[in-house]
């Protein structure tokens, strides 16, 4: 590592602490030449492989823009959404993959979406599911029924 300073090619790590939840690693460095100390913080990188074959970044920003749409006039807080964001990239990295098809960042988004508000769910699945008739959103809306009355019935 660089010092930002002197430009000197090496620094001794001072200090190392988890942030972010755990997702990064923040070090406290000093460096050998100047004995100026300076902090870096190290993230695994997470990218999304898109259809086109074109990957980026993942970012939780986009997973909540996505959703935002689907949850338009529903009972759903900005708070609500950047935890869903959260467990999202959760998700992701739990696989240990680098890089992750944009087609898992969509599934990796309906479980949590669907505990959040039910007609967001519906709303969001529809158009990632590509569904195509009444039929297929009958069929969610009896797998939704289904789930409740089995968490209903687990509660009693």
């Amino acid at each position: 590592m660089h010092c930002p300073f002197c430009r000197h090619a090496d620094s001794r790590v001072v200090d190392s602490r988890t942030a972010d939840d755990g997702l990064s690693i923040r070090r406290r460095r000093q460096c050998p030449n100047c004995n100026r100390r300076f902090t870096t913080v190290e993230t695994a990188s997470l990218s999304v492989v898109k259809r086109s074959g074109a990957t980026e970044p993942f970012s939780r920003d986009k997973v909540v823009a996505g959703v935002r749409k689907a949850c338009q006039g529903r009972p759903v807080s900005d708070d609500d959404l950047a935890i869903l964001a959260q467990r999202v990239e959760e998700t992701l990295r739990s696989t240990g993959s680098a890089e992750i098809d944009a087609y898992e960042v969509g599934l990796a988004i309906l479980g949590p979406l669907r505990e959040l508000d039910e007609v967001a769910y519906l709303r969001f699945a529809s158009v990632y599911q590509s569904f195509d008739s009444l039929e297929d959103f009958e069929s969610a809306i009896t797998s939704l029924r289904a789930e409740r009355a089995e968490r209903t019935a687990a509660q009693a």
